[in-house]
């Protein structure tokens, strides 16, 4: 080929090599079309709790926000970051990992894609454009254990947990601190199961608190808390909702710690939407609404009027500082 020929031809394969992906870099996100938000969980959204709260949060995102909106379910660290990846690939504004197990992979993949925002619900790493939403439900799961320490005759309690995650010990640990506050002699039992799913776990596991003397069962199993339900009403004991108001959907449920997923997501959904989004925690406890301790009023006439008061006695004491709660340090 002579020399012109030669020039002729590298400048036709210009356009081809300027259309190869580079070696070792993410694939450029794609332009948004809208306001484009995701959401993985590691559970089913059929949990009645932690995981259904979630999915009502994004529709709620849907509805108020008119986000173009999807949702995965996801079980490893290695799928967190898969999908956290496809999903800014593909133009999202915001991802939310719904729960403390997914702020390391949104960590890994926020560094690749800058205008994406990345939310977990609950930890601490902290990016220009990652960030978690802390709710310190502690505040409310206190107020559970209060009950069961003024009502428990046998002054023991139980705490059925899911996987061993800093922010499942950090409600038992407030649940046993306000379990102490209404007697200080009281005893909680923690037994965390190893799955947010595995519902004939978690009731095999209540049946042996229930047996060893719990007349209190407090969870945080997600999916899997409809086998402490079972327990608790198979032995006629009280049991506490978490994460959702779950007081319908067991006859055993006495009151419920509950998170407002869909005010909240909608809040942080529209910060990013505006550009309002700053990289910082955003807190929510007792006083924001968000968290807050519900009654079942099925069966609110059973509880002694005295220890009603008190409960609104440290509600209010809580908001104020004048009770701190215990938590976690994560």
């Amino acid at each position: 080929m002579t020399p012109r020929r030669r020039f002729l031809a590298s400048l036709l394969a210009l356009p081809l090599l300027g259309s190869l992906p580079s070696c070792g870099r993410p694939p450029a996100a794609k332009p948004a079309e809208g306001f484009r938000v995701a959401l993985l969980t590691p559970g089913p959204v059929s949990d009645a709790g932690w995981n259904a709260g979630a999915f009502e949060g994004l529709k709620a995102i849907e509805r108020e926000l008119g986000a173009k909106v999807s949702h995965v379910q996801v079980k490893t660290p290695s799928e967190f970051e898969e999908q956290f990846r496809a999903y800014a690939a593909g133009g999202a504004a915001l991802c939310i990992g719904h729960g403390f197990e997914f702020q390391d992979a949104a960590a890994r993949v926020a560094k690749d894609y800058p205008r994406t925002v990345f939310l977990t619900t609950s930890g601490s790493r902290t990016s220009r454009n990652q960030a978690p939403l802390v709710f310190e439900l502690e505040q409310a799961t206190y107020l559970c254990g209060l009950v069961a320490g003024r009502m428990s005759r046998t002054a023991k309690a139980g705490m059925v947990g899911g996987v061993e995650i800093p922010s499942i010990k950090s409600t038992f640990l407030a649940f046993e601190a306000g379990l102490k506050a209404g007697n200080p002699g009281a005893k909680a039992t923690a037994v965390f199961t190893g799955s947010f799913e595995d519902v004939a776990g978690a009731k095999t596991a209540a049946l042996a608190l229930i047996d060893g003397g719990s007349d209190f069962l407090f969870h945080n199993a997600n999916a899997a808390a409809l086998g402490v339900f079972a327990a608790a009403t198979e032995r006629g004991v009280y049991a506490f909702g978490a994460n959702r108001d779950q007081n319908a959907v067991s006859p055993s449920v006495l009151a419920s710690a509950v998170i407002d997923l869909p005010r909240a997501f909608v809040e942080a959904a529209r910060r990013v939407k505006e550009g309002r989004f700053d990289g910082q925690p955003i807190r929510y406890g007792l006083a924001s609404g968000v968290v807050s301790f519900v009654w079942n009023p099925a069966l609110l006439g059973r509880v002694p009027a005295p220890v009603v008061d008190e409960v609104d006695r440290a509600k209010e004491k809580i908001v104020s500082g004048a009770i701190i709660v215990p938590r976690g340090n994560f």
